[in-house]
């Protein structure tokens, strides 16, 4: 079994790490702020994780967090080690770096997650990797621990620009929903027949059917935070203005997104969109 380290102890992270131990590798994790997780081995430093490591997984919140990280791994020695980066960021953040993982011995994939905590934790996430051959091969044993998923996508970033193709499509059609909702609160249709129509039928979306008890307020727990949703919404137009297009879908759900932080549910789950949708009827 490699010995895994997680850099990152956040909502994903944490469940990475749990995932990764449950089918009994030895993991370690360490954390920017400090913050440890109950049954993960904390280690002391970043150099103290990767020499305790055969794989480093990040998962960090933004582009700053794995700059600094990377910055600082690459001062390792890397001999034999691999690098995977499931982190939602710009993919130039890895791959102008990539040559210096090299260097040192390493190797290196963008892996990003498509998917919440709890699909983790059921080994069902969707995982795109970008990469070289043997890197992706590598990377794709390491992370069938954690799901059943995983694709090789192309080289070193494209992982990124999959997930921004896939999630980006979710976005989508939370901004669709955000649209028709007002129109059903008008007319006198009250959101559950809505919503289950829609997802008993063509127009619906797994996502959102197995988000419904969600949406409906029968399950309150969190599965992904709006605020990161919003987070996510920002790296994707930027990956896409990157590549010299422009998405209008992304820039009309990210401001639909900016409303429901505002009204405050910035640590709610992204099924509080449609209800919010609806109340403005």
């Amino acid at each position: 079994m490699d010995r895994i380290g997680v850099i990152g102890l956040g909502r994903m992270g944490t469940t990475i790490a749990q995932r990764f131990q449950l089918q009994g590798h030895h993991v370690l994790g360490w954390t920017r702020s400090g913050r440890t997780v109950d049954g993960i081995e904390a280690a002391a430093d970043i150099p103290a994780l990767a020499a305790a490591s055969d794989t480093l997984i990040l998962s960090l919140l933004d582009d700053d967090a794995v700059a600094t990280v990377l910055y600082q791994l690459i001062a390792c020695d890397l001999t034999g080690k691999q690098i995977i980066d499931t982190s939602t960021v710009i993919p130039d953040i890895l791959k102008n770096r990539v040559d210096h993982i090299n260097a040192k011995g390493g190797s290196a994939v963008d892996a990003p997650i498509s998917g919440g905590p709890e699909l983790v934790l059921a080994g069902a996430c969707g995982i795109f990797i970008g990469g070289d051959a043997d890197a992706a091969s590598h990377a794709k044993a390491t992370l069938s621990a954690i799901s059943n998923r995983i694709f090789h996508v192309g080289p070193l970033g494209t992982g990124l620009v999959m997930k921004v193709i896939n999630n980006g499509m979710i976005q989508a059609y939370f901004a669709g929903l955000a649209e028709m909702m007002p129109l059903a609160k008008r007319a006198g249709l009250p959101m559950e027949t809505a919503m289950r129509i829609l997802c008993g039928g063509p127009a619906g979306m797994p996502m959102i059917a197995d988000r419904l008890p969600k949406v409906l307020g029968e399950d309150p727990t969190v599965g992904f935070a709006m605020s990161a949703v919003a987070k996510d919404n920002d790296v994707f137009r930027r990956v896409v203005g990157s590549f010299g297009l422009d998405a209008p879908i992304l820039a009309i759900a990210g401001e639909q997104q900016k409303q429901v932080l505002a009204a405050g549910l910035a640590d709610a789950d992204p099924a509080a969109m449609i209800p919010f949708a609806y109340d403005k009827g």
